[in-house]
């Protein structure tokens, strides 16, 4: 690549240390040292893709090998992009400035749906054909990450998918890439070995039939290949997942900060949460391995903030000891511990007390829905009581700044159930003013902050209709109207993107025009508010006929081919059934670690456990 042209557009960008790379932690390899180059392509801004563990944790692992080359690929922003047009540079790695299309690999990670318009622009920004089927040559183009369970949308434009969590696959493909390689195989031989590994899904070898109504009928295969896909999945976390290197950035991104993740899967069964069911079973890191990466990761990368990631922080068995440890080996370095998710109950409120003491990060809370009744539905085991205790605690710590965050739109929701809402907000306004005047301190505000409920496959919910733009506006509205106090703060999410989201959510094989024509008229950064275009994505669903009423707004029967049952998560599509009708009944489920709720997935700690208690 012309190195000139590319320092010329650097020199006309907002943030050039987007597009340099060299930063600490960086590998850089001599492309004639490896026999394979993987672009590891995160489809959104440098900031956000590089606040990703899963890029981080890939990237060191693929490293750790001699033979193989990982370099990083994120979405240039449109002054960027505008430059590498008009002066011919083409999409290229950070590490070693070299053109995408010359690598094996081009691995995408697809972390949200409103990002797929990115992906398409990223392959034309390389180089590469939009199109699989057009494609000769150039990398083999690869997407994984949670949104690859539901592939149909990009299935006309990605070569394989990895379904499943990511660290031992990868590997896998590499090593038979360089297999057939070696013995003569082409692309085609590659791919149709591929489907042998679990996990891997190859779209080119099936095909969706459809019923006259637009639903699908069946699912063909055109070649000898699995029916059905299983995921993937790490048994032993706690040796397998060894995340020792982390890249410093030069300019701060969403997350600055060291990493560590101590728990793999919920057991919580929230009804809405598609991470809690695609993640199944829960899995640990020991104590011990967490505290040697924290030393590890805090002398290589010099942070001062450790954060301890989980869907469900205080799930962790060893939470208090593994914290105290923490606190008492970094005090000196004032190293700050933050869990960006913590449940409401007593046990919170122990946690808070010893983060706190190196630094008061932001508390935000998750009722979820307004009243009781609707937490029922979705299986949101929080109370009313539960908030009240513990804000009344962090009120007295000297916490004055409180976030709740709720959806609007869930099942069976009702005018009582957005009206809990300001009542919550009120409530909590009211604990920290009803005290003595002496212990109120600070400039308090409660922001309530709504977004719009998206059904995601594999969640009980997945044959819901969402509602309609016009009802989440109304009901966003009606909800800020009620809010009287300048102490509460509302703020509620676009309901136009959350009805994009949602089609490409629920989204079949045909959703692909609709994303190529999304891309044909210069949509980009979706998920964005000030680069949205909903009229971009109106005149694409006029002209190729995907709409939202048939893919966001309608009610599935339970007996509906979805676009990805042929996809095994190791939930059964039994239990989510069971799970949706119980939750219309406003009937809660057990947290998975006091009873086992048949799910259906395999090699479960909490399984065992909970038999061995009543044995």
């Amino acid at each position: 690549m012309d190195l000139r042209k590319l320092d010329a557009a650097l020199k006309k960008v907002e943030k050039p240390a987007r597009y340099i790379g060299g930063e600490l932690g960086a590998v850089v390899k001599d492309p004639d040292q490896v026999k394979v180059r993987f672009a590891f392509a995160f489809p959104d801004l440098y900031e956000i893709g590089m606040s990703h563990l899963g890029l981080q944790i890939l990237y060191s692992i693929l490293n750790d090998q001699e033979d193989i080359a990982c370099e990083r690929v994120f979405a240039p922003w449109m002054d960027m992009e505008e430059q590498m047009r008009k002066l011919g540079i083409p999409l290229y790695s950070l590490e070693s400035k070299t053109p995408i299309k010359d690598f094996d690999f081009l691995g995408f990670t697809l972390q949200y749906e409103l990002s797929f318009t990115n992906i398409l622009n990223m392959l034309d920004l390389a180089g590469i054909e939009i199109y699989a089927k057009d494609r000769k040559e150039g990398p083999i183009v690869v997407a994984g990450g949670p949104v690859a369970y539901t592939p149909e949308p990009l299935a006309d434009f990605i070569d394989l998918f990895i379904l499943g969590e990511g660290e031992e696959v990868n590997l896998e493909l590499i090593r038979l890439y360089q297999k057939i390689k070696e013995a003569g195989g082409d692309k085609e031989d590659f791919l149709l070995e591929a489907t042998k590994i679990q996990g891997i899904y190859v779209p080119k070898f099936y095909q969706e039939v459809y019923k006259e109504d637009g639903t699908i009928s069946h699912r063909e295969s055109l070649a000898d290949v699995p029916a059905v896909i299983k995921k993937r999945k790490i048994d032993q976390v706690d040796t397998m997942v060894k995340n020792h290197e982390q890249i410093v950035p030069f300019i701060e991104t969403v997350h600055d900060r060291v990493v560590l993740e101590m728990i793999r899967g919920c057991t919580h069964g929230c009804l809405f949460c598609q991470a809690g069911m695609i993640y199944r079973p829960i899995r640990e890191k020991s104590k011990e391995n967490l505290l040697a990466q924290a030393r590890e990761l805090i002398d290589k990368t010099g942070y001062r903030e450790i954060s301890l990631s989980s869907l469900s922080s205080c799930d962790y068995r060893d939470l208090l000891p593994l914290i105290n440890q923490l606190m008492e080996e970094f005090q000196d370095q004032k190293v700050a511990l933050s869990l960006p998710s913590l449940r409401l109950d007593t046990f919170f409120i122990d946690v808070l007390k010893e983060i706190e003491k190196v630094k008061k990060t932001g508390l935000t809370f998750a009722p979820e829905a307004g009243s009781q009744r609707l937490r029922n539905v979705i299986n949101k085991n929080v109370t009313e009581d539960d908030l009240k205790k513990v804000c009344q605690a962090v009120f007295k710590e000297g916490w004055s700044k409180i976030k709740l965050y709720f959806m609007i739109g869930l099942p069976t929701e009702e005018e009582e159930d957005l009206l809990g809402i300001v009542r919550l907000a009120e409530m909590v306004k009211d604990l920290f003013f009803n005290r003595p005047k002496e212990e109120i301190k600070g400039n308090f505000t409660v922001t309530a902050s709504a977004s719009c409920f998206v059904p995601k496959a594999f969640t009980p919910f997945q044959w819901f209709g969402q509602n309609k733009k016009e009802e989440f506006l109304q009901k966003a509205l009606w909800i800020k109207d009620r809010v009287k106090d300048p102490k509460i703060r509302f703020r509620y999410h676009d309901p136009s993107t959350s009805v994009c989201e949602a089609v490409l959510a629920q989204g079949d094989r045909r959703t692909g025009k609709l994303l190529y024509r999304l891309y044909e008229l210069g949509a980009k950064f979706d998920g964005w508010s000030d680069s949205f275009d909903e009229a971009i994505w109106q005149q694409a669903m006029e002209e190729t006929g995907i709409t939202p009423e048939f893919y966001a707004y309608r009610e599935r029967p339970l007996d509906e081919v979805l676009p990805w049952d042929f996809i095994d998560i190791g939930v059964s599509k039994a239990y989510l059934k069971k799970e949706y009708e119980r939750a219309l009944k406003g009937e809660t489920t057990l947290d998975c670690r006091k009873a086992c709720n048949g799910c259906g997935i395999e090699n479960c700690s909490m399984w065992e456990d909970f038999h061995a208690s009543k044995s």
